[in-house]
């Protein structure tokens, strides 16, 4: 049967909400819920409710159907389920010392059979609905169906989850963030409640329901209420070796849908103790106020780097391999990010899922939006803070095919195609840059250029580096002064290059002459001998720390925030781990840092 496949995966969150719901919640004295799923850009309607013999139902249905096919499909399965726990009853009463009669409607015959059918009627405001009324028209929000003598509140697109998942490993004080797509709903208008596994032996579980919540809870016989009433849940030393419960209600600040229970898979383990990062977050207790910019940038390392054998045995052969792992990793990452409270973080070495599973749940936790651009196994993420900005447009590019089609860089490809060797290796490299136009919400006037990016690492790459650099320039000063003339520029990155390379040569003065020593860094058969320029004003925001990136082989400065002169000006360097911070566990990563680069975090001011 067809359907549209955003339909299919928000049919089984109806699905599962309603599920759960008469698992945890079941009606007494009270109208069982019918829940529609009916949207105009989809052909078919969703009907989810439960029988009275316990089953669920779940049908498509076309929205241009009469009613009453509709009607008589429901009735026909109501009895069905009446003829199989009529059938399960005379088994019982048939086997040795079993008591009870079997039901009215048990025998065969079609007679029977009709005269048990139950009847089925749709109601809207105490009428009975036309049995030639569309499906799309009937099912109104606050309709009762009524299956015999059961009668069902229809809830028509009421807020559901179409998603609902908890992190597969939990650590003690790291945050939980649970990754949760909703339907007519939003997760600020949504209601949850955390709850610990009561531990073997311990009296009755503790806490009841706060009146915050709907009159629905789970079954707390083995769960106690850890009193957080909040999406974003950090547990304690007293949770590890416990599994953690999730009862979440979605809403969208006017009505709520079928709520939801979801348990962790795994225990709360402990934590590692002092991280590299927990010295930097006294600086960063609090959001900026509107004047300042909060600005993160940092190259997490791709889970498709960090799991190789190479990894493990060459590059970081100190880490103990379970640091390594991601689920381990993204503890850390998450705790580390949402401690700084900024307003923009620039990632680079963003696995696809990691940006969709893990950190926009979490950032979104915490208030930030964000946009991601691939590479190839791996990319770039850029998040704002939503209270702060706005996203404008994007203007993302991949450093090859700008060069190639884009005249902007018509020059730059003419001289380059004067050494095919070089040209080539440059069309070789994946290398992306992502740039995101930003829009203040308190004052509409002030918008803001975001650039992204990470230049290709090979250590003999330096005239690569140029040619990128170059190329990023060039495009960020297209968007900057053409298409938004004057918006101040904040250009952040892991650039594989020292402060003593001719690429950060290039960004600060602005040139690079045609003799430098980069231009030959794979060798003299492959040298370019041009000379280039920019006109943007940049200088490095966190200056030139000893290091970013410390691994067994090297450490050295490869990442920088660049910031417009004209336009913005250093508030604040949030200061870098101690080296003894970094090298407690030889070098990076490690148990208590899960990348081998460090995160730098300024705050920047308007001038």
């Amino acid at each position: 049967m067809w359907r549209l496949p955003g339909a299919r995966a928000a049919f089984r969150g109806v699905r599962a909400a309603v599920e759960t719901h008469s698992r945890a919640e079941p009606a007494v004295g009270a109208m069982e819920r019918a829940v529609v799923r009916c949207v105009p850009s989809e052909p078919k309607l969703s009907l989810s409710f439960s029988l009275a013999d316990g089953s669920h139902k779940n049908m498509q249905r076309d929205q241009s159907e009469p009613l009453g096919r509709v009607l008589s499909r429901i009735a026909t399965n109501a009895l069905k389920g009446h003829a199989k726990a009529a059938a399960a009853k005379k088994s019982r009463k048939n086997r040795p010392n079993a008591s009870g009669g079997g039901g009215a409607c048990s025998g065969p015959g079609s007679e029977q059979a009709a005269a048990c059918e139950p009847v089925v009627k749709l109601y809207y405001r105490e009428e009975a609905v036309a049995e030639d009324v569309l499906n799309v028209d009937a099912w109104q929000d606050g309709a009762v169906l009524q299956i015999g003598d059961v009668k069902y509140k229809v809830e028509r697109n009421p807020p559901t989850f179409t998603e609902l998942q908890l992190p597969r490993y939990i650590m003690a004080g790291f945050p939980v963030c649970p990754k949760l797509s909703l339907e007519f709903g939003d997760p600020a208008g949504s209601l949850f409640r955390w709850y610990r596994e009561a531990k073997p032996g311990s009296a009755e579980p503790e806490g009841g329901a706060p009146s915050s919540l709907p009159p629905s809870s789970p079954n707390t016989a083995s769960w106690t209420n850890t009193g957080v009433d909040e999406r974003v849940y950090t547990p304690s030393n007293a949770d590890i070796g416990l599994r953690l419960k999730l009862h979440c209600t979605p809403g969208n600040g006017q009505r709520f849908g079928p709520s939801r229970e979801l348990e962790s898979v795994c225990l709360v383990e402990a934590g590692p103790g002092t991280c590299t990062f927990d010295h930097r977050h006294l600086y960063t207790k609090k959001v900026t106020d509107d004047a300042l910019i909060r600005t993160v940038s940092y190259n997490i390392l791709a889970d498709t780097y960090a799991q190789t054998e190479f990894s493990r045995t060459v590059l970081y052969p100190y880490c103990a391999p379970y640091a390594l792992e991601l689920d381990y990793r993204q503890n850390l990452i998450q705790k580390e990010l949402t401690g700084y409270n900024a307003d923009l973080i620039c990632l680079q070495e963003v696995d696809r899922g990691v940006f969709t599973d893990s950190l926009l749940p979490a950032l979104e936790a915490f208030g930030l939006e964000g946009v991601f651009r691939i590479k190839q196994q791996e990319g770039l993420a850029t998040f704002y803070r939503k209270s702060k900005f706005s996203l404008l447009s994007q203007h993302d590019i991949s450093f090859h095919e700008a060069l190639q089609s884009d005249p902007l860089h018509k020059e730059l490809l003419e001289k380059l195609a004067l050494n095919p060797a070089a040209q080539e290796r440059v069309f070789q490299r994946s290398s992306v840059l992502q740039v995101s136009v930003l829009q203040s919400t308190k004052d509409s006037s002030k918008k803001i250029c975001v650039a992204n990016t990470h230049l290709y690492w090979h250590p003999k790459g330096g005239y690569i580096r140029l040619i990128q650099i170059a190329v990023a320039l060039a495009h960020i000063r297209h968007v900057s002064c053409d298409l938004y003339p004057g918006i101040p520029v904040i250009f952040c990155g892991d650039f594989n290059s020292t402060p003593s390379t001719g690429m950060y040569h290039f960004v600060i003065n602005g040139n690079i002459p045609e003799d430098h020593e980069d231009w030959a860094s794979y060798g003299k058969e492959e040298r370019c001998n041009m000379s280039l320029t920019h006109f943007l004003k940049l200088k490095s925001a966190c200056g030139e720390p000893a290091y970013t990136n410390y691994v067994g082989g090297f450490h050295g400065c490869l990442d920088y925030i660049f910031i417009d002169l004209n336009a913005l000006e250093v508030e604040q360097v949030i200061p870098l781990p101690s080296h003894e911070e970094v090298t407690t566990h030889q070098a990076l990563p490690s148990v208590s840092h899960p990348s081998d680069h460090i995160a730098l975090v300024c705050d920047l001011k308007w001038k």
